[in-house]
């Protein structure tokens, strides 16, 4: 199969490995859709390191089982992140997200490949394949994963409703999904982004107003529009600790606010902040597994709003290009497809 391997500073190459095959409850997913999320990172940042296993994001189809499971040949599915030991108290609450017992893939397996989403076939555990419901296209069905789906659990974690005056800082793709989920549940949104690009996407998916975080007023005109109340939810998806401050001091008292964006050195005020002003803040990885049948209902009724978020679709090939629009901020949400080569 082919795969996308990192070789240096912002070079990249494809390069065959050997397919995958099933073993016990891990089954081959043919990819036809990987999102992006962080990987330009170790793209730009690379020190002359290479780096195999890219990603975390996939959709497809699976083509191959070692035993009767949760799935079976011809599924079509978005592959969750990360993995579970699928026996521990959080993964059999559905949070295995946070499991601290996460068995090695390429071990577990019996693969020397199939790590990777950057590539035409890779391994997962069955019971993280959340099905794709029919008529819905396997780059939709890829939101389930960092597009949608961290500020998903985050949204749930708050009850964020139609009362709800939601404040999104950062603008990426991953709060630019935040305003797809917050505009599906009726709630008023307000934004925090100083790239122009993402700031117009945003408004285009819905968001009332983008505010620029280089503004020194932007404080203020937070607490204009809130009637000078502040935001009743507020998700950071930045992992600026300046945009996170922002969140914290322009949410309203007893409030909620949720840390998605990686990063950040932020001092918390624990009078101020946590007592005084009665906050209840969230850390926010993914989703509970239990909620993919809500997700994925997001996805099939915001089908519109997805083809405005997923700005550019290109082959496995042009991952170079990719990266690069997103070093520029020029894109919302971006899907290679592994066998349009």
């Amino acid at each position: 199969m082919k795969q996308v391997i990192i070789t240096g500073p912002r070079q990249v190459e494809m390069v065959d490995r050997p397919d995958p095959h099933a073993k016990g409850e891990y089954v081959v997913v043919k990819v036809h859709a990987t999102p992006l999320c962080t990987e330009y990172k170790a793209y730009r940042d690379n020190q002359g390191r290479p780096v195999e296993f890219l990603g975390h994001e996939a959709a497809g189809e699976v083509v191959e089982v070692a035993q009767p499971g949760r799935v079976k040949v011809g599924d079509r599915v978005a592959v969750m992140p990360q993995a579970g030991c699928g026996k521990c108290p959080l993964c059999l609450a559905g949070d295995y997200i946070h499991c601290r017992q996460a068995p090695n893939l390429l071990k577990a397996s019996g693969n020397t490949a199939g790590a990777s989403t950057y590539a035409q076939y890779l391994v997962a555990q069955d019971w993280l394949l959340a099905p794709i419901p029919d008529g819905v296209s396997y780059d939709h069905g890829g939101m389930a994963c960092c597009g949608l789906g961290p500020t998903f659990g985050a949204m749930q974690r708050m009850n964020v409703n139609a009362f709800d005056t939601v404040l999104v800082t950062g603008l990426g793709p991953v709060g630019l999904g935040a305003v797809i989920n917050a505009v599906y549940r009726g709630a008023r949104v307000i934004g925090v982004e100083g790239h122009p690009y993402r700031a117009a996407l945003a408004k285009a998916l819905g968001a009332e107003a983008v505010i620029d975080p280089a503004d020194s007023g932007a404080p203020a005109k937070i607490r204009d529009l809130t009637g000078g109340v502040g935001a009743d939810k507020a998700v950071d998806c930045s992992g600026a600790a300046a945009a996170q401050r922002l969140m914290i001091d322009a949410a309203r008292r007893r409030g909620h606010v949720a840390f998605v964006g990686e990063g950040g050195d932020l001092v918390i005020r624990v009078s101020d902040d946590t007592i005084r002003q009665g906050l209840t803040l969230h850390g926010v990885w993914h989703y509970n597994l239990g909620d993919s049948p809500k997700i994925m209902q997001i996805i099939r009724e915001s089908s519109a709003l997805l083809d405005k978020f997923i700005t550019h679709t290109l082959p496995l090939a042009n991952v170079r290009d990719a990266w690069e629009l997103q070093l520029a901020g020029k894109c919302g949400k971006i899907v290679l497809h592994p066998w349009a080569l």
